[in-house]
């Protein structure tokens, strides 16, 4: 990576400049061409949905299966790390986290809205007829539920593998490892980074600007607020300061946190409203609108009504999923930095399950008593709703008691979701500049959460945010394609994965030597500086590990040893051949020490802090193998090589 350490930033200069280059010349475009420009991507999407619906059916329908099965099958019990490790955040941290930034505050849009559009406005016949109300709940679910979250998943899952398992960075050139190998680092690698940084800047911004226009819509209709564009501009500024202050704060102290308080602000709020409402009612409507989706749901996923006249599909069905996959870099990375630790069938289940039933609920609860007022007589409410979507949350609240308080709660809450897309998605951009490290200069976080918005603010002032957003939604065509090769990667290296796994040698550090096991348990006790680690990989692991090389070499096995301990401090062994056949030892550096502030009794574990000390971890073409060397002998690192070997050439 070519760094800026030396000005105070920690960055890929071939990531960084051409992401901020190209960031800034397509907002110019989008600004001086505002009406060519959204034109000309109204025109691509119009395309895309015309010709390509039956491609993105497809898709989706690959991804769903694709996460069952891995889920389901032998697969599911590798984790996500070293073998030994074990969660980095607790159950419920983790899971508040995914959900917030992932459709945290589409619930507070289209909670209410969606639900009522479908059943006033559905794809094919009358509104409002008998009968309705399931399919415009089913839609509803279709849009927000399994299919959503099986793009986030594998994406989240690809990279989480490859990063942790792999010990790759996490950025998203990484998933095409399998496809490009060592070209990763090179311009290809950059321009797939510059791809993911630009789509996740703009799509961030796009819905930074929608935001803003429903907070201003609640405020205009509680407190009579003017929603001119100066009261845009400072509701935009707002939450970015909020969001540069939780960046700021880091994972653990601020978006964490947010995220914690949002899910108890959330289910407080679900609850108040199943209880006032018609419980009985919503409840058993949950159940049978959740029965028919689930047992429907490959019908309606690939239900593209080919044979009806309908512009449905294409401003509903055909514009989630191509939203989905534009935001699968940023979702999926943010889920993979949450996620290590957690074998691939908790994740699948926890990243798939868990939000698709609290969005089921949601969705019944609020759509289902929307659509049961217009039933009781309300249209006026329904077509209210219908006309005007942002406004639709704080028109449903007027029904119940306590309204001024509840709607005050729904503003509290749909800033602190804001928040938290906008610090996570300026994590995420930091860390896919910076090659996957997310330690960085407090300067630099913010500076990101500053980049999102300025473009925000700018296109939200001058008209604009309709054709980025209709930009991003059309750059998913090229992204999909991208997903399916990365999945079919993933696969690859999973089956070798399994095939590595059976037996493997065991943790055996005998020579024929006499063992210093005195020296060792000493060496154990310790904890090494970092420069002593760093000359135990000189001294002793490097060549150990080039005299083993040069004897594979005297027996006509090609095999070199790279030299990283002036870099990352990692030293390898490879031999010739494909990913399944090569035999790969690496050492490397791994945090010993962890935040002291963590609760060791529970299940929430931080990561390593600065300053914490190193040890030399083994990794092999699987993944970590769980176990370090520090301490050993040049023979007995050399026996251990030899222990490996022998195992991957028994496989």
């Amino acid at each position: 990576m070519s760094s800026l350490s030396d000005r105070g930033f920690i960055v890929d200069r071939a990531v960084f400049v051409p992401s901020i280059v190209f960031l800034l010349s397509t907002v110019a475009i989008v600004l001086v061409f505002p009406d060519g420009s959204s034109s000309a991507f109204g025109a691509l999407q119009a395309a895309i949905v015309e010709r390509a619906s039956w491609f993105y059916g497809i898709v989706m329908a690959i991804l769903l299966i694709a996460s069952g099965v891995l889920a389901f099958s032998r697969v599911g019990n590798i984790r996500l790390g070293p073998d030994n490790s074990s969660p980095d955040y607790s159950l419920f941290s983790w899971l508040s986290m995914l959900f917030a930034a992932g459709v945290g505050i589409g619930l507070m849009f289209y909670g209410v809205s969606e639900p009522v559009v479908h059943y006033l406005r559905p794809p094919i016949g009358e509104g409002a007829a008998v009968g309705g109300e399931n399919q415009a709940v089913n839609l509803t679910m279709l849009h927000w539920g399994f299919n959503a979250w099986s793009v986030y998943g594998l994406m989240a899952l690809v990279l989480a593998y490859f990063s942790f398992r792999r010990g790759l960075p996490l950025t998203l050139r990484s998933a095409f490892y399998p496809i490009l190998g060592e070209r990763i680092y090179g311009p290809l690698g950059a321009a797939i980074d510059v791809f993911a940084i630009v789509c996740t800047t703009f799509g961030i911004s796009t819905s930074l600007g929608l935001g803003v226009e429903q907070l201003s819509t609640g405020l205009n209709y509680l407190f009579d607020v003017p929603e001119s564009g100066g009261m845009k501009l400072a509701i935009t500024i707002a939450i970015m300061a909020m969001a540069a202050m939780s960046v700021a704060l880091g994972l653990d102290s601020g978006i964490k946190r947010l995220s914690e308080i949002n899910s108890f602000l959330a289910i407080a709020l679900l609850c108040f409203v199943l209880l006032i409402g018609p419980t009985a009612l919503i409840l058993g409507g949950t159940l049978e609108n959740f029965g028919f989706y689930v047992a429907n749901l490959i019908t309606t996923s690939t239900n593209l009504f080919t044979y009806q006249d309908t512009e449905w599909l294409g401003g509903w069905t055909i514009f989630y999923w191509g939203w989905w996959i534009s935001w699968a870099p940023f979702v999926g990375i943010f889920i993979a930095r949450i996620s290590r630790g957690r074998t691939i069938r908790e994740f699948l289940i926890g990243v798939m399950v868990a939000p698709t039933l609290f969005v089921v609920l949601w969705m019944n609860v609020f759509g289902g008593s929307a659509i049961e007022l217009i039933h009781a007589g309300e249209t006026a409410f329904g077509e209210a709703v219908a006309n005007d979507q942002p406004l639709g949350l704080f028109l449903f609240l007027d029904y119940l008691p306590g309204t001024f308080y509840l709607s005050l709660l729904s503003l509290v809450m749909i800033v602190i979701f804001f928040v938290t897309s906008a610090d996570s998605g300026a994590l995420v951009l930091n860390m896919m500049a910076s090659g996957g490290i997310d330690e960085t200069p407090v300067f630099q976080r913010v500076l990101w959460a500053g980049i999102i918005a300025a473009i925000s603010a700018t296109l939200l002032i001058n008209g604009g945010l309709g054709a980025l957003q209709t930009a991003t939604i059309a750059s998913a065509l090229p992204f999909s394609l991208i997903l399916l090769g990365a999945l079919w990667g993933l696969q690859r290296s999973l089956r070798s994965d399994m095939q590595s796994s059976y037996g493997k040698a065991p943790t055996s550090f005998d020579t024929d030597t006499e063992v210093d096991w005195q020296s060792r348990l000493s060496a154990l006790l310790k904890e090494p500086s970092d420069n002593t680690v760093v000359k135990f990989q000189r001294e002793t692991v490097l060549p150990g590990l080039s005299a083993f090389a040069a004897e594979l070499s005297k027996n006509g096995v090609a095999a070199k040893v790279l030299d990283h301990t002036d870099g990352d401090g990692s030293v390898a062994l490879s031999t010739a051949g494909d990913e399944e056949s090569a035999f790969i030892y690496t050492v490397k550096l791994a945090p010993q020490s962890v935040d002291p502030s963590a609760d060791v009794n529970g299940d929430d574990v931080s990561l390593p802090v600065e300053g914490s000390t190193s040890v030399t971890e083994v990794h092999l073409a699987s993944g970590s193998a769980g176990y370090c060397l520090w301490g050993l002998t040049e023979a007995q690192v050399i026996a251990d090589v030899l222990s490996q070997f022998e195992q991957h050439r028994r496989t």
